[in-house]
C-alpha cells in the first residue's frame, strides 16, 4: 500500500507540470488575441474569458492538488530529515498558491481591484516565490546525500534563474516590455526542475524498496 501511494505521488510530480504547461499552450492557442509576450499566464484564466473554466480548475487547481500530493510524498521518501521536510513544505505551498489563483480567478486583463483579484495575486505571488525558495531549499537539502548531489546545483541555478526572471517581469522601467514573457520563462524554469525531480525520485524510491527486501 505504501510503495503504491510512493508511485502515485511521483507520478503526480510528473504529471502536475506537463498538464500545467500544456494547458497554458493550449489555451493560449485557443486565443488567438492572447500574447504569450505581453500578458500573464492568468489572463488565461480571468473572469469571462473562454478558457477561464479550463485554466482556473484543469491547469491551476488540479496542477495544485498534484503539487500537494508530490509535496507529501516527498517528506515521506526523506522521513526522518527536517531539512528535507521543509523543502517538502515548500512545493506544498507552491502547489497552495496554484489551488488559491485557481480558485479566485483575477478581473479581465488583470487589472481589477476587486477582492478575488486581490486574493489571485496574493495566492499566485505566495505560489510563486514558494516554488522559488523550494527549488533552491532542495538544492541545498541534496547535497546531503551523495547519490543525489549532482542535481543539488541544477536546482539552485533553477531556483535562482525563476527568481531573476521574476524580478524582470515586476520590474516597472524594464527596457523590454514582456512580462507575460518573463513570466512563462520563470514558470517553465521550475515546471522542468519540478518534472526532473519527480524523474529522479522514481530511482530513490526504488532503492528504498530494494533496501527493505
Amino acid at each position: 500500500m505504501e510503495n503504491s501511494l510512493t508511485k502515485a505521488g511521483i507520478v503526480s510530480g510528473i504529471l502536475a507540470p506537463v498538464i500545467w504547461l500544456s494547458l497554458i499552450v493550449v489555451a493560449g492557442a485557443m486565443r488567438p488575441e492572447f500574447s504569450h509576450a505581453t500578458q500573464f499566464i492568468s489572463e488565461l484564466a480571468e473572469t469571462g474569458g473562454s478558457t477561464e473554466l479550463m485554466m482556473r480548475y484543469a491547469a491551476f487547481c488540479l496542477s495544485g492538488i498534484l503539487y500537494l500530493f508530490f509535496a507529501i510524498t516527498l517528506a515521506a521518501i526523506f522521513r526522518g530529515d527536517k531539512f528535507a521536510a521543509l523543502s517538502a513544505v515548500l512545493v506544498g505551498l507552491d502547489g497552495l498558491g496554484r489551488i488559491g489563483a485557481g480558485l479566485f480567478p483575477c478581473d479581465p486583463g488583470c487589472e481589477g481591484i476587486s477582492s478575488t483579484q486581490e486574493l489571485h495575486r496574493l495566492f499566485a505571488t505566495v505560489g510563486f516565490l514558494a516554488g522559488v525558495s523550494g527549488s533552491i531549499a532542495w538544492g541545498i537539502t541534496l547535497r546531503r546525500y551523495n547519490l543525489l548531489r549532482k542535481y543539488s546545483l541544477y536546482s539552485v541555478v533553477s531556483g535562482s534563474l525563476a527568481l531573476l526572471f521574476l524580478l524582470l517581469m515586476s520590474w516597472g522601467e524594464n527596457p523590454m516590455p514582456a512580462p507575460g514573457l518573463f513570466e512563462h520563462l520563470a514558470t517553465g524554469i521550475l515546471s522542468l526542475w519540478v518534472l526532473v525531480f519527480a524523474i529522479v525520485m522514481i530511482g530513490v524510491a526504488e532503492n528504498k524498496d530494494r533496501n527493505k527486501r
